[in-house]
């Protein structure tokens, strides 16, 4: 039995997903003349109360082009140090739109409204960038899967309007948030400007994320979607995946959530654990006692028993639960555990 629990985004279509996947009606989507596209694109937008949306090959791309709809070369945007669009999107900010991040160091990726209004540089200072955008992301990935409370995001937002800055929500793993805290996505389409959401985190699409907003800034991230390279054609086989994913996969994340937690529960009673951080949603991360095992141990010993993690270096290491982890490889996994 190999169990891999490296991400949520190793997971294959179910037979009934691709069963929607290859029944599809097709079209050329860089034409926007595939209607299942079309379908996801108005399915997406009506669930978040948003005028429009945009089908990505990948959620970095989708908040790449958020980052650059809401910018200028120069300009700087405020996030946690934690955040993806700086830790893990290759640099795009800078290489793609010319902006610089202003790191906050908040609480496992999350920030204060107090915290980004102090990082905002005066805009009449000519001698420093230009703050135009605010980026939160939630759940939170490096921040182990944590959820935002919704009342600080609406501080922020005010902050926000009060300072003309752009606001965009980098929710890969929304679902997973709005699942834990039963909030609905509604009030973050109130909240933020844009918006993108991963359908292969979680939901188990093989590819795609969507981003969603208003029909004008859609209309100009087609544009940058074309000039990232990221127009398809016959892209409704995976968007049927998508709609599918959203019509049957988002309730069932709350078992993911309860595995995870239970994972936890016997992590923190091994003696070569030193830490585990809060865990709220799929993400489980720890950290290893260095003087009773290297986490480069604690991992090969995993895996010599067919199990996979990441080692996320300094002694952290992660677990993420996905809809392809089964109840029979979560009782092994156990078992493992307590074994080692």
């Amino acid at each position: 039995m190999n169990i891999n629990l490296i991400s949520d985004t190793v997971t294959k279509p179910t037979l009934a997903m691709l069963d929607a996947m290859m029944t599809a009606e097709v079209g050329d989507d860089v034409f926007k003349a595939d209607p299942t596209v079309n379908a996801l694109e108005d399915k997406v937008a009506k669930m978040f109360g948003k005028e429009a949306a945009l089908f990505f090959p990948s959620g970095t791309m989708a908040n790449q082009t958020g980052i650059k709809l809401h910018t200028q070369p120069g300009d700087q945007l405020i996030c946690d140090q934690y955040a993806h669009v700086y830790n893990y999107e290759g640099g795009g900010v800078s290489f793609n739109s010319g902006v610089s991040c202003k790191l906050i160091n908040g609480h496992r990726g999350m920030i204060t409204a107090k915290q980004v209004e102090a990082a905002i540089n005066p805009p009449d200072f000519y001698h420093s960038p230009l703050t135009s955008l605010v980026c939160v992301e939630n759940t939170t990935n490096k921040g182990g899967g944590a959820c935002w409370d919704i009342e600080e995001l609406r501080r922020i937002k005010t902050v926000c309007v009060n300072n003309n800055l752009a606001y965009h929500l980098d929710g890969a793993r929304l679902w997973n948030a709005i699942v834990e805290k039963k909030e609905s996505l509604f009030e973050y389409g109130e909240l933020f400007d844009t918006i993108s959401v991963c359908l292969s985190k979680g939901l188990g699409c093989p590819v795609g994320s969507v981003l969603v907003g208003t029909e004008e800034m859609m209309s100009k991230a087609l544009r940058i979607r074309k000039i990232f390279g990221g127009g398809m054609r016959q892209a409704g086989f995976l968007a049927a995946a998508g709609i599918y994913a959203l019509d049957h996969h988002i309730e069932r994340l709350a078992f993911d959530h309860l595995k995870a937690r239970e994972i936890g529960e016997v992590l923190k009673k091994l003696n070569c654990i030193k830490n585990v951080e809060p865990i709220e949603t799929n993400i489980i991360i720890f950290e290893i006692d260095e003087q009773a095992m290297s986490g480069a141990s604690f991992v090969q010993k995993l895996k010599e028993n067919n199990v996979h993690i990441i080692d996320m270096g300094q002694g952290k290491l992660r677990i993420v639960t996905h809809m392809d982890y089964t109840s029979d490889m979560h009782n092994r996994f156990m078992e493992i555990l307590k074994g080692l």
